[in-house]
Order: structure tokens, then C-alpha cells, then sequence
């Protein structure tokens, strides 16, 4: 299991991945009342990763550490080449 952080950028045109700043952000369509923005991360990031991913914190935040059932470099690595 590693943990990791990432940024959010709800209600946003299309799911990306930008890794220019010190965390990943991760542009999410859905915005963010009712937990719809976490729902899509969880989600999205499970599918590309090809491991459950979850929220440890920042449930209400921008800034999220997730955890994941495969090593961080692995994971980061992953989500670079989307």
C-alpha cells in the first residue's frame, strides 16, 4: 500500500492529469456538493491505476492523500502517461 497526494479541480471541461506543479492535479468533470467529486476521483483513478483507490483525507479539500494498493513511483508513473 502507498499514499500519495493529489489537488482537484472540480466542475472542469474534461478529466486530465497535469503533473506541472509539486502534486499532481487532477481535473475532475463533476463538481463538488454531495461528494460527486470524490465519487469521480475514486472512480477514475481505480480504473486507470487497475487498483482500488481510496480517500484517506481531505474529503472536503482541494488537496487530497489517497492510498493505493500499488507502489507510489508505480502509481505517479501511471498516471503520467494518461
Amino acid at each position: 500500500m502507498s499514499e500519495f497526494y493529489v489537488k482537484v479541480e472540480p466542475s472542469s471541461e474534461e478529466f486530465d492529469v497535469d503533473f506541472s506543479g509539486s502534486f499532481p492535479k487532477i481535473f475532475l468533470e463533476s463538481g463538488a456538493e454531495k461528494g460527486r467529486a470524490n465519487r469521480e476521483l475514486v472512480e477514475r483513478l481505480s480504473e486507470i491505476l487497475g487498483e482500488k483507490v481510496g480517500i484517506l483525507s481531505g474529503h472536503r479539500s482541494r488537496r487530497k492523500k489517497l492510498v493505493v494498493d500499488i507502489e507510489k513511483d508505480r502509481a505517479l508513473n501511471i498516471l503520467g502517461d494518461y
